[in-house]
């Protein structure tokens, strides 16, 4: 199954949390921090939204960073995505 965003939505793919420390000690689950860095695995096409003309700045391939509990958690072939509005990614990772 294939996704396609709407309007000014952009799907996401969390990218795995480190499960080491810098000083090597290894984290179990519960310390470990929800991740925020996502690719970015489609992108809608923007437009009129709210009726605001939205323009989209974000490409399918960029590390993003999110809000920490934003969008919507789908499960798509075995694999967990997020759909979240443009507006809720904070800043692309270069």
């Amino acid at each position: 199954m294939k996704l396609k965003p709407l309007s000014d939505r952009v799907i996401v793919k969390l990218v795995e949390a480190e499960e080491t420390t810098k000083g090597g000690i290894i984290l179990t689950g519960a310390a470990k921090e929800k991740p925020e860095i996502a690719e970015v695995l489609a992108v809608g096409p923007g437009g009129m939204v709210d009726g605001k003309e939205v323009v989209m700045t974000v490409k399918a391939g960029d590390k993003v960073i999110t809000s920490k509990y934003s969008g919507t958690q789908v499960k798509i072939d075995g694999e967990e995505l997020t759909i979240v509005r443009q507006n809720d990614i904070l800043a692309v990772v270069e």
